[in-house]
């Protein structure tokens, strides 16, 4: 039996041994806080106060501990499934079946997205296996004059050799399902004529060598269903986006790399960047309508969460492999968009909730539905414990402590020094946040190679600082955005389906103010209270603080292009991809003088950016 499927299955011991240390790490905060709250007074206002900080607790302690498992295969050069220093990826060969690329589309801009396809496309044919494969633009586009121009773009595309005659167009009539139901639709007319379908997003490209890896270990692995890839976020240039993507090709292989390795062949499927088996998608796959109205009822947003799952109670594997490379994709260009992008993915999350009970379902697809939805609740939360542990403060300032009872009694109750848990719980906590970074800083650090990838020891350290305080400054905003989110769905507010902004798009100053005027007010509101009420609480709340009362100036700074490229030119916030450019990157990536210095040595490739015939009245 090959590698994969030989692994399927195994993994009790690996995940008896994460839940283990999540259960124990999450115990030792708890005692811990139950010191410092004095619980033994059996106040409700602690004993809340305590059930909210071991939820959030447990939620950064299988981030830590997920990054702590792949530190250690890293260093000790092991693959998360297999355990083995043999490379997993079977040789290179003819393939024997064949394999469709799926991109859909919806009101893009065509240009772009024509683009992205065309390098995948060429990148395919590099590797001198075309033949096996197929690509489908699949639009869901709404825009007459948007989908007349795609129209021209795939006609004009059509006479490109060896490509044109393997890349397909079709526009949807009605767009039943968003995206899940044009990927559905594809299935049923078309998905029997393949074996595999790698399905991407409009703004998604993927290496040939790849695509060609992933039908390999399909062909290999005949009980595998899904396998998905760790896709790289690139190509944007404002500071809030150079941010994510230094942050995601710096940490994210290392915590992918540890859920890799507990999850096994039940890991999940992000709906991109990814290849599923068509025959077992069309028989397992097909989504559930929620009984009921949105925004908890009807179509399922979050589909790709809830195929893995079918497709694993239909007794296929899922693998999450994030040692293969050449997978790109894009992000928000600003926090906006980002939050907008976010509002999806909450509704869907939640829907999950009326899937946990779902029949013949494997417990750690259940696991994927809770941690999904708690990846979104852990925001109100934050709110609660804030909240709760501020009223406390305040309520313990206003109030002195009692000396002696309302019994008389011959000695005072002197109050009990907690200096010594509070250290304990305090440095527990920044061990749980920020060692991840840490330890994929060191281990980037150790390999000079690495470190020349991302302009070098002094740019890592440089831009990770940047990022640092970047996500400090966010993450407060996006607790009270998530907050008012879940709210607003919870009290029966749905969302449309609207096309994603791909371009770098700068916030205007109005804006900012409009949609976080409320921010900067609460935050100014609980500066005020603690500074008057509880001063000596005030620093240790600053930094929630200090993202409120700057969320305005953070969004507006962040979105710019001018920020981005500044940081650009200074060497921070430098990935791979940019200091050496794959093939199929070098014509979608901007201009190479505003790379930076390491990047100049990088070669050019010679295929021009995709032009496309003007439309007529254009």
């Amino acid at each position: 039996m090959s590698t994969l499927d030989r692994h399927a299955g195994s993994g009790a011991w690996r995940r008896f041994l994460v839940f283990a240390l999540v259960a124990a790490t999450t115990s030792v905060g708890s005692v811990l806080m139950a010191h410092v709250l004095k619980l033994e007074d059996g106040r409700p206002l602690d004993l809340a106060l305590l059930a909210v900080f071991a939820a959030g607790f447990a939620w950064i302690a299988v981030s830590f501990w997920a990054a702590a498992i792949g530190f250690a295969l890293a260093v000790a050069g092991l693959h998360p499934v297999t355990l083995s220093r043999r490379p997993l990826l079977p040789p290179v060969q003819p393939l024997a079946g064949r394999t469709a690329i799926l991109i859909p589309i919806y009101n893009e801009d065509v240009q772009q997205a024509f683009s992205r396809v065309m390098s995948t496309c060429r990148s395919v044919e590099a590797t001198g296996q075309l033949a096996s494969f197929d690509f489908f633009v699949l639009s869901d586009t709404t825009d007459e004059a948007i989908a007349h121009r795609e129209l021209l773009a795939w006609m004009s595309l059509r006479d490109v050799p060896a490509i044109g005659r393997r890349l397909f167009y079709r526009r949807r009539p009605q767009n039943t399902g968003r995206k899940a139901g044009n990927v559905a639709d594809w299935v049923a007319m078309y998905g029997a004529r393949y074996d595999h379908m790698v399905v991407l997003d409009a703004d998604s490209v993927m290496a040939g060598g790849t695509i060609v890896q992933l039908a390999a270990l399909m062909e290999a692995n005949p009980r595998t269903g899904i396998i998905q890839t760790l896709s790289q976020a690139v190509g944007r240039q404002t500071l809030f986006a150079r941010t994510l993507q230094f942050a995601s090709r710096l940490y994210g292989p290392l915590s992918a790399a540890g859920h890799s390795f507990w999850q096994l062949g039940e890991a999940n499927y992000y709906g991109h960047n990814a290849i599923l088996r068509c025959a077992a998608f069309a028989a397992h796959c097909d989504l559930p309508v929620l009984p009921g109205r949105p925004p908890l009822g009807g179509e399922i947003l979050s589909h790709d969460f809830v195929e893995a799952a079918l497709m694993r109670r239909g007794g296929w594997s899922v693998w999450l492999l994030p040692e293969l490379q050449g997978s790109y994709e894009q992000v928000p260009s600003n926090l906006l968009d980002y939050a907008a992008r976010d509002r999806r993915w909450v509704q869907g999350n939640l829907q999950h909730g009326r899937l946990l009970g779902m029949r013949g379902l494997h417990p750690v697809s259940r696991l994927h539905f809770a941690m999904g939805i708690f990846g979104y609740v852990a925001s109100p939360l934050w709110l609660a414990f804030l909240l709760l542990s501020g009223t406390a403060i305040v309520e313990a300032t206003l109030q002195p402590h009692a000396y002696f009872g309302a019994e008389r009694a011959l000695f005072p109750v002197w109050p009990v020094d907690r200096a010594q848990e509070v250290r304990a719980l305090l440095g527990l906590t920044v061990l749980l946040l920020f060692g991840p970074k840490a330890m994929a800083l060191l281990l980037v650090l150790a390999s000079p190679l690495r470190s020349r990838a991302f302009g070098g020891r002094l740019a890592i350290l440089g831009g990770a600082t940047v990022e640092l305080a970047l996500s400090m400054l966010m993450a407060p905003v996006m607790m009270l955005i998530h907050s008012g989110f879940i709210a607003r769905i919870l009290g029966g507010s749905a969302i449309g389906w609207a096309a994603q902004a791909r371009d770098d798009r700068g916030v205007a100053w109005s804006t900012a103010i409009r949609r976080h005027g409320w921010h900067m007010a609460a935050g100014w509101a609980a500066a005020a209270i603690l500074a008057s009420l509880a001063p000596g609480y005030l620093p240790w709340v600053m930094p929630v603080i200090a993202g409120l009362v700057l969320a305005v100036p953070f969004t507006v700074l962040s979105s710019s292009s001018r920020s981005g490229l500044l940081a650009l030119r200074l060497g921070l916030l430098v990935t791979p991809e940019e200091s050496d450019p794959p093939p199929e990157l070098r014509t979608l990536l901007p201009d190479r003088r505003l790379r930076p210095r390491a990047s100049r040595r990088a070669a050019v490739s010679t295929v021009e950016p995709l032009t496309l015939p003007a439309a007529a009245g254009d």
